[in-house]
């Protein structure tokens, strides 16, 4: 180690030690001021309040819909994806063992992306027409749970 190369120390700060005397710089109201809701304990406003005025969240409008009771939330397969499974009867558990998906939330639904190569029965919570008619032109079964 080289003159040159020393670097200067990180400083150490002290925590602040409030209501230590009038001496300390931070006695008596330690540094909240004299009257206020700031200055009180438990004291200060609510996120996104504005001082009385309408805030920002409620006046803007809502928007969306959220299908929170009746919504699904289906995992989607692809035909190219059928092709990595090893068992001819194919349903969330094979495609999970298969390393396929990793989860199959509420269902499973195939969709006719890609091309299936082998004949298989497939069960699922849907299909759409043009996976269902390709899974059938080929010998297999599209089963609906």
């Amino acid at each position: 180690m080289k003159l040159d190369e020393l670097k200067p120390t990180q400083k150490k700060t002290t925590k602040k030690r409030v209501g230590r005397g009038m001496s300390s710089g931070l006695g008596k109201t330690s540094g909240r001021g004299q009257k206020g809701q700031k200055s009180r304990s438990g004291g200060g406003v609510r996120r996104g309040f504005e001082g009385g005025q309408t805030p920002l969240y409620r006046r803007l409008p809502k928007r969306g819909f959220n299908n929170s009771r009746f919504g699904r939330n289906n995992t989607e397969v692809t035909l190219t994806m059928l092709n990595k499974s090893t068992t001819d009867v194919v349903d969330a558990k094979s495609l999970i063992k298969d390393g396929v998906i990793s989860k199959a939330k509420d269902g499973i639904v195939i969709i006719a992306t890609g091309k299936l190569e082998k004949k298989l029965t497939v069960k699922a919570v849907r299909f759409t027409k043009a996976a269902k008619e390709q899974i059938e032109a080929l010998g297999g079964k599209a089963e609906v749970i």
